[in-house]
């Protein structure tokens, strides 16, 4: 990394509460700390971490509707800003970044940050978006500078399914340990459940999608249930919230089950929650993990791909069970909630691979061209 003094800019479609959003707030915190100039394009500059932004940050708003409606502007943009270095995040942005830079024959250097496991998205999705979506990576992704995939297992998805040359990927694992998080988990609960003494509580964290699979984690829960007094907590809003209020309610469990939607801060929570569960079907990476293994949260995670394995080390770090394995999920809370010595206290050091300044100076030495 040679001259800080060249502007990078990253791009995405709004702030709204998600993992890629966290992850850039962190990378532009970093960056800010270490005098780079930086710049958030945003289709629309709306959502809970804008808030967070450091002042020295310029926000380009570029109030469009929808990703693909900001091509035009994000052309101009290109063109009269003239960033040096443009990072975009989430695969319909990207494709919003490459065609936006080819059409105004921009020579600004583009990297695309990929998040998610692309075969899986078309494959569980029956929306038109996201089927068109791979073909269109499978078709414009080569024409990136480089493209950041957030696991090994991501990597090997883009060459496998998109078709992209191995020379044209590098895995950075997200950077999700900031010295914030542990501030924020220091902060007091008000919720009964978990005051002392009360009833182990199993704690969720994701939008409420059908990536996410959390009716496996409510049948779960149903099953744990009837073996121990037990609460759960489920923290994000999304789509699925009404068939996930329907199955509780099917599954008798509705008034042992809290869904307060998007929190500013899941990390209070988990610092303080029995067992921390994802249940996903497929996850580029998995933050929440991490986060969890930070504050010393015993976890569980399906084996789902392809981050979790990697982050927990097949296993080492926490619980691995198969995907939409209800049973297998119960077993392995109620293992940890009756043995609770089996927690790894390796696992917040495992965390600490994950660190925003260790991960920072990846991204720097990457866009910047250090030899390896």
């Amino acid at each position: 990394m040679n001259n800080h003094q060249e502007k990078v800019a990253f791009f995405l479609p709004s702030l709204e509460g998600g993992g890629a959003e966290r992850v850039v707030v962190n990378l532009i915190k970093e960056f800010i700390k270490r005098e780079i100039k930086v710049e958030l394009v945003l289709a629309s500059a709306k959502g809970p971490y804008l808030s967070e932004l450091p002042k020295e940050v310029r926000i380009i708003d570029l109030k469009s509707s929808r990703v693909i409606f900001s091509i035009p502007k994000l052309i101009s943009y290109l063109r009269e800003e003239k960033p040096d270095i443009f990072i975009s995040s989430l695969s319909h942005a990207n494709l919003v970044s490459i065609i936006s830079k080819k059409i105004a024959k921009s020579k600004t250097k583009l990297f695309l940050r990929e998040d998610n496991t692309l075969s899986l998205v078309f494959y569980n999705s029956k929306s038109f978006k996201t089927k068109v979506i791979p073909f269109l990576v499978k078709l414009l992704y080569s024409y990136a500078d480089l493209v950041i995939a957030v696991s090994d297992g991501v990597k090997d998805d883009l060459i496998g399914f998109a078709k992209l040359s191995p020379d044209k990927i590098k895995v950075i694992y997200n950077p999700v340990i900031t010295p914030e998080l542990f501030q924020k988990a220091r902060e007091p609960v008000s919720h009964t459940w978990f005051a002392p003494n009360s009833p182990p509580v199993i704690l969720g964290v994701g939008r409420l999608t059908k990536q996410k699979d959390f009716p496996t984690l409510l049948k779960a829960f149903a099953l744990v249930r009837k073996e121990i007094d037990s609460r759960l907590v489920i923290l994000g809003e999304g789509e699925e919230r009404k068939n996930l209020e329907k199955l509780a309610k099917e599954l008798g469990i509705e008034e042992f089950l809290w869904m307060p939607g998007f929190v500013d801060n899941p990390y209070k929570y988990m610092s303080k929650a029995s067992v921390f569960v994802l249940s996903s079907i497929y996850e580029g990476f998995g933050n929440v993990l991490v986060e969890a293994l930070a504050l010393g949260c015993p976890v569980i995670s399906t084996d789902c791909p392809s981050g979790p394995s990697e982050i927990l080390e097949n296993g080492k770090y926490g619980k691995l069970v198969s995907v939409r394995k209800s049973e297998d999920l119960a077993k392995a809370i109620l293992d940890i909630i009756r043995s609770p010595k089996l927690i790894n206290q390796a696992g917040a050091e495992r965390a600490g691979m994950f660190e925003v300044d260790k991960i920072a100076t990846e991204y720097l030495d990457t866009i910047y061209g250090k030899k390896e």
